[in-house]
């Protein structure tokens, strides 16, 4: 943007804080859904004075613009099945979005433990052949970690991993035991 238009938007949102908030959110939310936390967050950096916005932010929540459990559920579905993220990972994503912590509760529990589970079974069988050729534990120990870097309980990502390492017909004794 240029430095002209800058000073006409700034001008603007000295005249008309209200109808500047607005317009910043519109256009924020015409790009992709946003947290009402991300955008407080970007009227202030555009200084646009609190109590506008929270009027602002007030009146598009009132009218379904910004609703932050729908999105909270949206993300946990969308981010699970396309990232493979877990429950642990989501839950970060979303506080670090300025979800509430209660919301973000409800939207981690609507993911079922068994469908974890299972996206944690695709996940290892996509990256398994990658590991044929190095040893067992150096096997379990990279598998295992990408499963935690996605959030998974360590309990589970040893158990599907140690699973699929058998089904593939290592032997075993050679595979590691988790950490106690």
């Amino acid at each position: 943007m240029t430095e002209p238009a800058r000073k006409g938007r700034r001008k603007q949102a000295a005249a008309d804080p209200e109808g500047a908030a607005r317009e910043i959110c519109l256009r924020m939310l015409s790009a992709s859904p946003r947290t009402r936390a991300e955008l407080a967050d970007a009227l202030r950096r555009k200084g646009i004075p609190d109590e506008t916005a929270e009027a602002v932010l007030g009146r598009f929540t009132d009218v379904g613009l910004i609703d932050d459990e729908a999105f909270a559920q949206a993300w946990v579905q969308s981010r699970h099945a396309g990232r493979g993220l877990a429950r642990r990972a989501l839950a970060h994503e979303l506080r670090r979005r300025g979800v509430a912590d209660e919301t973000v509760n409800d939207a981690v529990e609507t993911l079922d433990p068994a469908q974890e589970e299972e996206t944690a079974r695709a996940l290892v069988a996509r990256r398994l052949p990658s590991t044929r050729g190095a040893d067992p534990a150096r096997r379990m120990r990279r598998l295992v970690g990408m499963l935690a870097r996605k959030g998974y309980p360590p309990g589970l990502a040893y158990r599907v991993v140690r699973e699929a390492l058998t089904e593939e017909g290592a032997d075993p004794e050679l595979i590691p035991d988790p950490p106690d």
